[in-house]
Parts: C-alpha cells; sequence; structure tokens
C-alpha cells in the first residue's frame, strides 16, 4: 500500500514562498519586540496533563491532542479511565506553558519580566479557512508588575509590530475589562453563577445584534426586566476613554440606587460592594487615554463593553485586534493574575498579547504580499557533464558573490530549462547565469 502523501488534515505543508513570508514576519515580529525589551524564552511542545486540564483553557481544554504513557506505564487493556493511560499533551497555547516556566525560574528571572516567545501550538479542532491544528503563536507578556504599565506596552508594542508588517491594512484595538463585565452583570441582578453563559451571549453582540442577545437571553429563563436594563447600559456609551468614564458613571448611580433599597448597613455594603470599582473605569481609561499618546502606528481604539474573550483565566483588563477585510481577530490577550499562583501558591500579576501568525500571513498571501528589501538572489545553472575546470569556475564565483551579499543558488540545468528559472523566479531569484560543456552563456 501507498503512503499517504498529503499532510494530516489541519496541518499544511509550506512552499518556499510563503517560508519567505513566514521568516519576514516572525523576525519583524521578534525585531520589533525586543526593541520594547523583550527577551525570548522557549518551553517545550509537551506539557504535563494536569496543567492543560487545569480548568484554565475554556474550551481549548476540549481540543488537546493527549499523548498515551509509554512502556512499561501503558496498560490499555486493565486501564478504567482516561488518566491512566495518559500523562502528557501537546500545548494548545503558550500561556500555560509560560506560566509553569515563570513558576519554575522565577528566582532567575528579573522582576517584572518581559517575555517573548514563538512557536507551533496544537488543538484538534474543525479546519476552516485561516484555522488549522497546528499553527504558530506570537506571544508577548509582562510578569510581575499590577500597574496600567504593562497593558500599555503590550498595546503600543503589538501595534508598532501590526503597523510594520501590514502598513496598508487599517486596523482596530478594542479594549474591555474583565471587572466592567462582572459590574454590569451584577447591577442588573445576575446571579454570579450565570456570569459565564451570560457573557458568551454577550460577545455575539457583533453577530447578531442587540435584539438577538435579548431574544437569547429571554429564552435562557432571565426576567425581561432584568435584560431591558442590562442592555440598556450599552445604549449612548462613547468609545473613548470619556465613554469609559461615562459607563463607570452608570454603573456608580445604579449601586446607589440598589444600595438605597436595602434594608440594614451589612445590606448596603454588600450592594455597593457588587458593582465595578470606580478605579477599573479610571485605569482603562488611563490606558487608553495613554496610548493614543504614545502610538508609533497608526489604529483605532476603542473601548468596547460587549468584548468577552473566551479564556476562563482572563481577570481584567481584555483587548483583541480587527483587520480591515478579515473576519474574526488577528490578535488579542489580556491580564491572567491568578494563572501563576495554581503552581505557585501566591498570585503574580501577569498580562499578556498573542497575535495570530497563521492570519497575519493568509492576509498577506491573499494581497500578493512580497518580502521587501531582501538579499539578491541568482542561480547559477551548469550544464550536465561539464568537466572539472567549469565546475570549479562555478563554485569559485558563487562564493565571491555569497561574501558581497548576493544569494546564490548552485543547481544543474534541467532540460525543460524555461520551466525550471519560471519556478526559480517565484522564489525570488532575479538573475541567471548559464554554464555550458563548451563556452559560457550569460
Amino acid at each position: 500500500m501507498a503512503l499517504k502523501k498529503k499532510p494530516v488534515s489541519g496541518m499544511k505543508d509550506v512552499l518556499p514562498a510563503e517560508m519567505q513570508i513566514r521568516d519576514y514576519v516572525m523576525n519583524q515580529i521578534k525585531e520589533t519586540y525586543r526593541q520594547f525589551g523583550f527577551s525570548q524564552i522557549e518551553t517545550p511542545c509537551v506539557e504535563h496533563i494536569e496543567n492543560l486540564t487545569s480548568k484554565q483553557g475554556g474550551d481549548n481544554e476540549k481540543l488537546i491532542f493527549k499523548i498515551l504513557k509509554r512502556g512499561n506505564k501503558l496498560d490499555v487493556a486493565g486501564a478504567q479511565t482516561e488518566a491512566e493511560i495518559v500523562d502528557e499533551g501537546l500545548r494548545y497555547d503558550l500561556t500555560v506553558p509560560l506560566s509553569r516556566y515563570y513558576a519554575n525560574h522565577a528566582a532567575e528571572l528579573p522582576s517584572p519580566f518581559k517575555a517573548l516567545q514563538m512557536g507551533s501550538v496544537w488543538r484538534a479542532e474543525h479546519p476552516q479557512k485561516g484555522r488549522f491544528r497546528q499553527f504558530v503563536q506570537c506571544d508577548i507578556d509582562i510578569l510581575g508588575d499590577g500597574t496600567c504599565l504593562a497593558e500599555i506596552e503590550l498595546i503600543l508594542a503589538t501595534t508598532a509590530a501590526l503597523g510594520k508588517i501590514c502598513p496598508d491594512n487599517s486596523f482596530t484595538v478594542r479594549i474591555n475589562d474583565r471587572g466592567v463585565l462582572r459590574g454590569m452583570a451584577s447591577c442588573c441582578g445576575f446571579a454570579e453563577e450565570d456570569y459565564e453563559a451570560l457573557f458568551i451571549t454577550l460577545d455575539k453582540m457583533d453577530k447578531i445584534s442587540v435584539d438577538g442577545v435579548k431574544e437569547e437571553l429571554l429564552s435562557a429563563g432571565h426576567a425581561r426586566e432584568k435584560v431591558e436594563n442590562y442592555l440598556e447600559l450599552f445604549s449612548g456609551i462613547s468609545t473613548d476613554a470619556a465613554g469609559v468614564r461615562q459607563m463607570g458613571e452608570r454603573l456608580a448611580a445604579m449601586k446607589e440606587e440598589m444600595a438605597a433599597k436595602e434594608d440594614s448597613a451589612a445590606d448596603r455594603k454588600s450592594a455597593l460592594a457588587n458593582g465595578a470599582d470606580k478605579e477599573i473605569f479610571e485605569n482603562l481609561a488611563y490606558i487608553m487615554e495613554t496610548v493614543k499618546a504614545g502610538a508609533e502606528a497608526e489604529f483605532s481604539l476603542v473601548f468596547d463593553p460587549t468584548l468577552v474573550r473566551g479564556m476562563s483565566y482572563y481577570t481584567g483588563t481584555i483587548f483583541e485586534v480587527a483587520m480591515e477585510g478579515f473576519g474574526g481577530s488577528v490578535a488579542g490577550g489580556g491580564r491572567y493574575d491568578k494563572m501563576i499562583g495554581k503552581f505557585t501558591g501566591k498570585e503574580t500579576p501577569a498580562c499578556g498579547f498573542s497575535i495570530g501568525f497563521e492570519r497575519i500571513v493568509t492576509i498577506l498571501l491573499e494581497n500578493g504580499f512580497t518580502v521587501p528589501s531582501q538579499a539578491q538572489k541568482k542561480a547559477y545553472l551548469f550544464e550536465k557533464g561539464v568537466n572539472q575546470e567549469i565546475f570549479a569556475q562555478v563554485i569559485r564565483e558563487a562564493a565571491a558573490e555569497r561574501k558581497t551579499g548576493v544569494q546564490v543558488l548552485v543547481a544543474q540545468m534541467n532540460k525543460n530549462k524555461k520551466f525550471q528559472k519560471e519556478q526559480l523566479s517565484k522564489e525570488g531569484y532575479t538573475e541567471f547565469k548559464e554554464f555550458y560543456k563548451e563556452a559560457l552563456k550569460k
């Protein structure tokens, strides 16, 4: 039986032309992030299964490629549960491995630590355009800094990188805070155990509209008055820093109204505590104002109180980048202050931003992007059967060209020389030099 020549579903072979773009994008991202003081690290692609299934990765935990135990440890016939035959898995993102890495090496690292990590991750999901089972993530994270500086630096660095890679594509950064989401839900009377389901529905706002969200919440059994009060909070809010403060004022007024209805002082204190803290809105507004003042790239920065982000490990600020002409986000991240504590027992401030590398490459390929300012590429083609003297001449001339910075390919000439040159031209070769048995032709 013949072996299968196509790659596994959801994974792909990369041809040289695309590889040039991938290398260019990766180098641009690395160079930009290093300019912002991020240090590159690397973590293994295989993680302990306990770490990957610790209820921090949301739906991604359903998509883990799990690895069976090896040798004498593997007893499939006698196993009663999956845990008896599985002990490891391929990482589904870079954040969980980074948290383990930092917990293991914190004493050897500066504080705060600005980490840059780029590598493949794996998810057993349904493949579609721009989404694969194996794909590259490009992450920057700041660990040990609980101030707004972390968010500001992450947004500035990520937008600077995107601005260099896609200067002709306009993009928008949407920003919110999980505290805003919780505060709005609390002030409208939703039970805390209903928050996640509520947020999942809210996250569909851009796809199913306000009416669609309302219908779905009512169908879930929530009281009409509660739902209508909740959705009313989103109306008339501007998308700038002023809109953040306006939302804070609305919730503060609602909290006061709630507290006034309570009978006891204890209940009043409880009602006030359940709403969003004023500091959350001030921090969010401050981040937006500072980013706009210091941005290197051109982009829109908008406050979006419907932004949720799917990962359950987010604890505070969240952000997402959308690019014109491409459905879905091309980058996203947020603050996850509780994850490292699951390894160490001590909470550590942490915030990160991830660029969707595969999506950026897809956009560039669709736009016919060519890598700028690459080294000159020449091809030296020699006829089959050239003598040693001519072949030595080919090698000497190629070596001399390489010393000047030219990229030189030495290859035997094919019978269909025209087609060979066409294929090499697609890979960026612009000059050809031909060597024959009898004479040199240019």
